[in-house]
């Protein structure tokens, strides 16, 4: 039986209109509606609420469907991935013709959110990222969708929601990564220790620019440049096989202070 079929049935053997579930379950009966004719399907979030709703199992309710939902999902995403930096607008296709099947699933929204505009496409990413968070309660989706709101309102100029935001965001000083390499041993040892050394490099010379980049608006020039010199070096020294690919980053940088 479809998921739809066995939406119908328990509705029905309930004795309730499809907009008596909808407002039941918080959504809209054009929703439910295109459920029970199997044109799209509920989102993997709002399953525990109508088997809850309708007193059944998971298992009862999906027919052992659900995890045939997560694995689709998971393939669109991981599809609209391999075209995330090469072809932002054919990720973007994949990802927007799923939720068409999948309507507002959490993963790939989420993953919408990484090839949108953020300066074009400012208001979407907002309103996106901000339903994310009211209803995820996937920890990682929701702290993905506070660190793109800020980026979203910081490209619209509002810095009163940028602060706002970031106040949400806990500090952290560990992460899976560090813990997993102090922890681990063997093989899963040197793993996350090697991913967390080049993230945390990758970091060390965005941090090194951003300095840069205030010590050149605040008219310290030599203090900019000087910053960047430092990062270079360090490129030569843990990372010289991408010198060059930096190097020519940065030197754009330091013709930007000195024409300033």
């Amino acid at each position: 039986m479809k998921i739809g079929s066995k939406i119908k049935e328990l509705r029905k053997r309930r004795g309730i209109t499809q907009e008596q579930l909808a407002n039941s379950i918080g959504i809209s009966f054009q929703a439910v509606s295109k459920w029970e004719n199997n044109i799209t399907l509920p989102d993997i979030t709002i399953a525990p609420a109508l088997a809850s709703y309708f007193g059944v199992t998971m298992d009862e309710l999906f027919d052992f469907s659900l995890t045939k939902i997560e694995l689709a999902v998971r393939e669109i995403a991981d599809e609209a991935y391999k075209y995330r930096d090469s072809d932002p607008e054919e990720s973007r296709r994949i990802l927007e013709e799923g939720l068409i099947n999948y309507p507002d699933n959490e993963i790939l929204l989420n993953n919408l959110l990484y090839v949108l505009d953020y300066d074009s496409e400012a208001d979407e990413v907002i309103n996106i990222a901000s339903s994310l968070i009211e209803k995820t309660t996937d920890g990682e989706i929701l702290y993905d969708a506070l660190r793109l709101l800020v980026h979203a309102y910081r490209a619209k100029g509002d810095f009163e929601s940028v602060q706002a935001v970031l106040d949400e965001i806990p500090e952290l000083y560990f992460t899976k990564l560090t813990e997993s390499a102090y922890l681990l041993e063997g093989e899963k040892k040197i793993e996350a220790a090697s991913k967390q050394k080049w993230i945390s490099f990758r970091n060390l010379l965005d941090m090194m620019t951003e300095i840069a980049l205030y010590y050149e608006k605040e008219g310290e020039f030599d203090r900019a440049v000087s910053e960047i010199d430092k990062a270079e070096k360090l490129i030569s020294v843990l990372s010289p096989e991408d010198y060059n690919e930096y190097s020519e980053y940065f030197e754009t940088i330091k013709n930007r202070i000195n024409k300033t």
